[in-house]
């Protein structure tokens, strides 16, 4: 087994830990991209209240509630919209990079559970309305919902510039495996996505390092 991962039911005996959810909702779509480019999937994150992006969900007491009500009760609140989860939508559970299962330390670990539902596209577009609307989480621990571009365009845009952006934990491997293990991406165009997006990544690194030595210029010249 990978890593820090474990079965559901090894997590669940984890009872000294804290435990939260998130889900992966997606569709098919006959969209075209400016009437050309095919979109083929549509894949919900979120844009987190920290610029982070991940997967709606959050925090669950197993105690209080099973895995999947408790993931169903947060995505009311962050989606404004009831998407019941169930047993067979799970996909793993592991330990977040940031709390690995040590004795030393100070905070309980955190076990992050991550499922993945497939529904139509038009429930896609009433949780998008739903949650920029009625949502009782908008604005605050949930700053706004995106869909992930799978496709390229010319100028290498769309799937590497996402890519390109910062995840929380490990949301940007759950998004990766995802999209391998249902096949709405190819291995060699995640591959260029990838590489396109490490290049974008230096790049930027150059453009804020050249940032900050701006900021340093007022305090040169006093």
């Amino acid at each position: 087994m990978a890593s820090g991962q474990l079965s559901r039911d090894e997590a669940l005996e984890c009872s000294s830990s804290r435990h939260a959810c998130h889900v992966m909702l997606y569709s098919d779509t006959a969209s075209q991209l400016f009437g050309r480019t095919p979109i083929r999937h549509i894949v919900l994150m979120q844009m987190r209240f920290d610029g982070l992006l991940g997967f709606p969900g959050g925090l669950v007491d197993p105690l209080e509630e099973t895995l999947e009500e408790g993931l169903t009760r947060e995505l009311l609140e962050e989606l404004g919209v009831a998407v019941p989860v169930s047993v067979e939508d799970y996909v793993e559970s592991r330990f977040a990079p940031s709390h690995p299962p040590t004795s030393s330390s100070s905070s309980s670990p955190l076990i992050l559970h991550f499922y993945v539902k497939k529904i139509e596209e038009e429930q896609i577009r009433e949780i998008e309305k739903a949650a920029a609307s009625t949502a009782a989480d908008h604005g605050l621990e949930v700053l706004g919902m995106v869909r992930v571009p799978l496709y390229s365009t010319k100028s290498h845009a769309g799937f590497s510039c996402f890519l390109s952006h910062s995840f929380i934990g490990n949301a940007r491997s759950q998004l990766v495996d995802s999209l391998l293990r249902l096949h709405l991406v190819s291995p060699g165009e995640l591959r260029r996505a990838l590489r396109s997006s490490q290049r974008m990544n230096a790049q930027a690194a150059q453009e804020l390092r050249v940032a900050l030595e701006l900021t340093e210029e007022p305090r040169k010249q006093l």
